[in-house]
């Protein structure tokens, strides 16, 4: 497993990104275990959590993810790096969510705790917040970036232009700046090559892409006719409704079945040709892959190992180029 810079800074991570929101509802305590063994096996030293997870849980669940990571972690703290996230509904009060100053510090603590350790490598926001100014977010991000407790900020599933413009006050403000970011990105959501790309590469900014395999989807494991896979993100809890919406349409079920016949002329898995077309843009730093069962990281792991054809490359491309469009220009 390569590691590659994250953005402008001068740290190394692994190519690929464990994601843990599977664990605690998808996964119990000793499957979780057993992934993220799996995970350092192949040289994954990336984990990628968030203080509400798991993925499908209620309010009784939120933080469970960042628990079993902790206990993990014990013994093995140095030899990985550490990524979390702030924002969600983490207790009943309406001050216990979003970007204030007053969440953020307590959310960053909450999670230290639950982590068992006294710093998180990379600290992001989770969504962005139309209720709290900018300035007031990065300067908590600053704060805790000045306290030790996070090396570096970062964002999630923030436009472009919201981006754009946190990264233009925190260097008017002189704050800790956003180093990277987590957007949606897959074959089957291209969306984002059409502006957030093209600003992180000109600003020095790492992607953390998350879905690559589009929950699964990219796998080719679910089959229109017998509905969505039980088990699966498509049928778990809170999460069902948003990945069927994001994925379950008869167009994408014929793609998919358009890059099945691909990848086996090419030789290799669905899942592997996904997630090395991810890995073959420029742009992307380490797209995070989550997982329900170890030997699902396997065609992760050949997939890092591998450099995409570019004839394959240009032919993916060409097939998936309507997903570059918004819903609403389709």
């Amino acid at each position: 497993m390569r590691h590659v810079r994250l953005g402008r800074t001068g740290l190394r991570v692994s190519q690929v990104c464990l994601g843990t929101m599977t664990f605690g509802v998808q996964c119990d305590e000793a499957a979780s275990r057993a992934i993220l063994d799996r995970a350092a096996a192949a040289g994954i030293t990336f984990l990628d959590t968030a203080d509400v997870y798991p993925l499908g849980g209620t309010a009784e669940t939120v933080g469970r993810t960042e628990e079993i990571l902790g206990r993990w972690l014990r013994g093995r703290r140095h030899g990985v790096i550490v990524a979390t996230k702030g924002f969600g509904a983490t207790g009943p009060n309406p001050w216990d969510q979003g970007l204030s100053r007053k969440h953020l510090l307590d959310a960053i603590d909450a999670s230290l705790k639950r982590l068992g350790t006294d710093y998180v490598d990379l600290y992001q926001i989770h969504h962005p917040d139309p209720h709290t100014p900018i300035d007031e977010t990065l300067g908590a991000l600053d704060t805790i970036v000045q306290s030790g407790k996070a090396r570096y900020v970062g964002c999630s599933n923030l436009p472009a232009w919201q981006t754009a413009r946190a990264l233009g006050r925190s260097e008017v403000l002189g704050f800790a700046r956003f180093e990277s970011v987590q957007p949606r990105y897959n074959l089957l959501f291209r969306q984002i090559e059409r502006d957030l790309l093209p600003l992180c590469e000109a600003e020095g900014l790492a992607v953390i892409p998350y879905n690559p395999l589009a929950g699964g989807f990219l796998s080719g494991k679910h089959k229109r006719e017998g509905g969505p896979t039980a088990g699966t993100r498509f049928t778990l809890g809170t999460a069902a409704k948003r990945y069927q919406e994001r994925y379950w349409r008869e167009r994408e079920f014929e793609t998919v079945e358009a890059l099945r016949a691909l990848a086996a002329e090419a030789g290799v898995s669905l899942a592997q040709m996904a997630i090395a077309w991810v890995l073959a843009n420029p742009a992307i730093t380490s797209p995070i892959v989550g997982a329900s069962r170890p030997e699902q990281l396997d065609d992760v792991a050949a997939a890092a190992g591998k450099t995409l054809d570019g004839g394959l490359k240009a032919r993916l491309d060409e097939l998936t180029a309507e997903y570059r469009l918004g819903d609403d220009a389709r």
